[in-house]
């Protein structure tokens, strides 16, 4: 994947993530939540893009 489509995801996910907390009334807690876990998924997906975490693919929830 180019490093410009990576910067341009981001800046969407970040524009997007900015247009839901300005726009959308929800409590704090709520908002800080989803904060985190838009975060912690791209930065997931940051490290497994460029092979760091390596692949999510092998884990297994339950049986």
């Amino acid at each position: 994947m180019p490093l410009l489509q990576i910067v341009i995801i981001l800046i969407v996910v970040g524009v997007l993530l900015g247009l839901v907390n300005r726009y959308i009334p929800m409590a704090s807690s709520i908002k800080s939540i989803l904060n985190g876990v838009v975060v912690i998924a791209v930065v997931i997906w940051l490290l497994q893009l460029f092979g760091v975490l390596g692949s999510l693919n092998n884990i297994h929830i339950g049986r």
